[in-house]
Order: C-alpha cells, then sequence, then structure tokens
C-alpha cells in the first residue's frame, strides 16, 4: 500500500523501533489513507487523532508479536 512504510518487527529491523518509528509509520499510513500530505486547518485535529490512534494500535501490536526466534517488545524490555 504505502512504500515508505517499513517493517517494524525483527528480524527486519535489527533494533527494537522506536515511538518515533511507529509514529512515523502512523503518519504515512495516515497520508495514504487521506489523500493530505498536511491537513487544512479544519481537519487538522481529525489528522493528529488518527495517527495517534494508529500509533497506538501499532506499538500494541508490535508489543503482543510472537516473532519466532525473538522476544516480544514488552519482554525484550524488562
Amino acid at each position: 500500500m504505502c512504500r515508505s512504510i517499513k517493517t517494524l518487527r525483527p528480524p527486519a529491523l535489527p533494533e527494537e523501533a522506536t515511538e518515533e518509528d511507529i509514529r512515523a509509520a502512523a503518519l504515512q499510513y495516515v497520508r495514504k489513507v487521506s489523500g493530505f500530505r498536511a491537513p487544512a486547518a479544519h481537519n487538522r485535529e481529525v489528522f493528529d487523532r488518527a495517527v495517534e490512534a494508529i500509533a497506538e494500535a501499532t506499538a500494541d501490536l508490535l508489543d503482543n508479536l510472537e516473532v519466532r526466534g525473538a522476544p516480544a517488545r514488552q519482554a525484550a524490555a524488562s
């Protein structure tokens, strides 16, 4: 769908994805889906909410994925 969004889980990413990585991917997704690189002022709030919701969902996904040979992010962070 969006070629500029990179895979954020091991082994594609040698280190753990940062919050910045996750937010950048969420922003790229919202830009692609909405068709706006930067929303107009009257759409800013809904655009920002979408980015935050997708970033949260992405972090939750990465925290709970079980990748063979690699611990979950949460377990690795402990």
